[in-house]
């Protein structure tokens, strides 16, 4: 009945009889229904400013306790396998508000409840968005230290060999199998740099759009194998912007984007409908974060000079601060910024799948993926602490990010005994003549960060290249003090 064809034909116009119009009407409906309705192609987005979508109300208070118990993860390795083969290694720096088994874990660790009522631990936010600085656990510092250049799958594997009984056996099955399908597409090159979007998109790949239901094998293409290098962003920049991620592909609610990593174990719309409010509080508590302060001794005279010298050349795109502040949540276009445009170009030409499933599943009935052709400038509140820099990660310090003539090819950070430069705003770091597949020591070859590979380049962003060497120094002493 769906199957329709249109058929011409002389018609003679009499008096139809209800019953005939019945007939029509009830045909006219049966072919509604059997018609898919065709979903609206793919939105992109211009660069320019980005408009304003108003965000739900949550509490910041419940959504810190969601925070640090990683309470809406309900997979992951059977807690007692973990311990067996993990032992009982210093958890490290504790924080306020850890349930009792939580607050015996490292902070980034969360332990919960599986459906068969078995525990679990998994990573929660804070292995990606918490980060030491000067000796203190700095929450919502995105933690840029991490390494991803290995199989996930080793681990697990090795605490498959634990489990004790048929429910830890499904549970550990469960998040194995979660980590063998995305673990191809979480490797990346160089530890430092994080693979989050390359992971959701993994994650997309194997679910149903409209169930949420998980499906072993891909329901389409998954992204590709290599993760292009992101640098993790601080939280206390939520509250000033209208779209997440660094190309404003996160429109509309952004709840619904926060709460993605959640793929990873959520299989139902009702699962992710639980998971959603928990993260509508998660949203208002990360908009009420602010940055910590500058730990060390400010010049405010110079800081003063660097301010107008700031207004004047960074502040169309970056905003200004202090009273009457003021964000333009500006996405600058490729042509304009010239940074490396393989994340961008991806998401704006290569990734209409993903953005398709996104925005005709549930998440897609609050928010919307839309991604523009180039990068928001962020906010720069607590910027001096957010070392390496660019969306990339290519530029080790503020100074050589207003300096381009000094940014290292092949560089080097120290991941043993990493040193703050506070004249650079930077991590110490080391500038090498060697690719990095000409290192012969793998730890090193693992943590240089080389400019040419793709995707990693440190181009572009040349707007402090008109300045003087002293009115760098005046602009580096004011963002000190954001």
């Amino acid at each position: 009945m769906c199957d329709r064809q249109a058929q011409a034909a002389e018609i003679e116009i009499r008096p139809v009889p209800i019953a005939v119009l019945a007939i029509v009407l009830l045909l006219l409906l049966t072919l509604a229904a059997c018609s898919e309705k065709p979903h609206p192609p793919v939105s992109k987005a211009a660069a320019g400013p980005v408009e304003v979508d108003e965000q739900r109300s949550g509490n910041p208070e419940r959504g810190y306790e969601v925070v640090v118990n990683g309470s809406y993860m309900s997979c992951g390795l059977p807690y007692r396998a973990w311990r067996r083969a993990a032992g009982a290694p210093d958890p490290g720096p504790s924080l306020p508000g850890r349930n009792q088994k939580n607050s015996r874990l490292s902070y980034s660790l969360s332990v919960n409840q599986d459906a068969n009522g078995v525990e679990v631990v998994s990573a929660n936010c804070l292995l990606c968005h918490a980060a030491r600085f000067d000796g203190k656990l700095v929450i919502g510092l995105g933690n840029e230290w991490l390494d991803f250049t290995g199989d996930p799958r080793a681990l697990v594997n090795a605490v498959g060999g634990y489990v004790s009984d048929d429910a830890e056996t499904a549970a550990w099955r469960k998040w194995a199998d979660r980590i063998a399908a995305i673990a191809p597409y979480s490797m990346t090159d160089t530890v430092g740099v994080n693979p989050a979007p390359n992971i959701t998109l993994a994650l997309i790949a194997h679910h149903d759009p409209k169930t949420l239901a998980w499906s072993d094998e891909p329901l389409l293409e998954p992204p590709p194998q290599k993760p292009l290098p992101v640098s993790v962003p601080p939280w206390w920049r939520i509250g000033k912007k209208h779209a997440m991620f660094y190309n404003a592909m996160g429109r509309g609610d952004h709840a619904r984007y926060m709460m993605m990593k959640s793929l990873l174990c959520a299989d139902s719309v009702a699962e992710a409908e639980a998971i959603d409010q928990q993260f509508v509080d998660v949203r208002a508590w990360l908009a009420s974060l602010r940055p910590p302060s500058y730990p060390f001794p400010v010049d405010r005279d110079l800081a003063r000079e660097g301010r107008a010298v700031f207004e004047k050349t960074c502040s169309a795109c970056h905003g200004t601060y202090g009273p009457g502040a003021s964000y333009p949540n500006l996405v600058v276009g490729l042509d304009t910024i010239g940074t490396d445009p393989a994340y961008a170009l991806e998401s704006y030409a290569d990734s209409d799948r993903f953005m398709d499933w996104f925005n005709r599943s549930w998440y897609g009935e609050l928010a919307s993926a839309r991604p523009a052709p180039g990068y928001i400038a962020p906010p720069l509140d607590g910027v001096w602490a957010t070392a390496p820099f660019l969306h990339n990660g290519s530029v080790p310090s503020v100074a050589t990010l207003l300096d381009s003539g000094k940014r290292p090819k092949y560089w080097l950070r120290d991941f043993d005994d990493p040193q703050f430069d506070a004249r650079a705003l930077g991590w110490t770091y080391r500038s090498l003549s060697t690719r990095k597949q000409e290192i012969e020591d793998p730890v090193e070859r693992k943590r240089l960060y080389d400019t040419t590979l793709p995707g990693y380049s440190n181009s572009g962003h040349r707007f402090g290249d008109g300045l003087t060497d002293d009115e760098r120094r005046a602009v580096i002493e004011y963002l000190k003090t954001l």
